[in-house]
């Protein structure tokens, strides 16, 4: 599979599993499979997770955040073709911060560098950002593990 960005729902749906309401990337703006990615998450008011953090306080959780960057990093890993058919789990996270609270409306940029794959694990770093203001960053590990979620 030979992809370019843009890179629709439809798109990263054919890429990893993740569903509605799981799936937290919107677009992909730029791809470099095996190495970067560039992701938007538009985060609106409807948007489950406002029903209960918080009510009259809507705030994106950032373990949620972690998580869309992590799909976009999912999607550089695994749109490269030798990954194709793998799933990207989480083996760790490291130096995770959060900067800014992410509330509806805004619009999340998430920029994922990968580190090099050895064997099965490989590394990444992400930053998300809305405005141009850091809202988290971090870097992680995953584990590549055959795909069976298309069985």
């Amino acid at each position: 599979m030979t992809l370019q960005a843009p890179l629709d729902t439809v798109a990263i749906r054919k890429i990893i599993p993740h569903r509605y309401p799981f799936l937290l990337v919107d677009r992909i703006i730029e791809l470099t499979p095996g190495e970067r990615a560039v992701g938007i998450k538009n985060v609106t008011a409807n948007e489950e997770f406002f029903q209960g953090h918080f009510p009259d306080f809507p705030v994106m959780p950032g373990v949620l955040i972690v998580e869309a960057i992590a799909q976009v990093g999912a999607v550089a890993m695994l749109s490269k073709p030798e990954f194709e058919g793998q799933l990207a789990l989480f083996a760790g996270i490291d130096k995770v911060r959060f900067k800014r609270q992410v509330k509806p409306g805004d619009s999340i940029l998430i920029k994922v560098e990968l580190g090099q794959v050895r064997r099965n694990i490989g590394t990444g770093t992400g930053t998300a950002t809305v405005d141009g203001d850091v809202a988290c960053k971090g870097d992680f590990m995953f584990a590549l593990v055959p795909d069976v979620t298309k069985g």
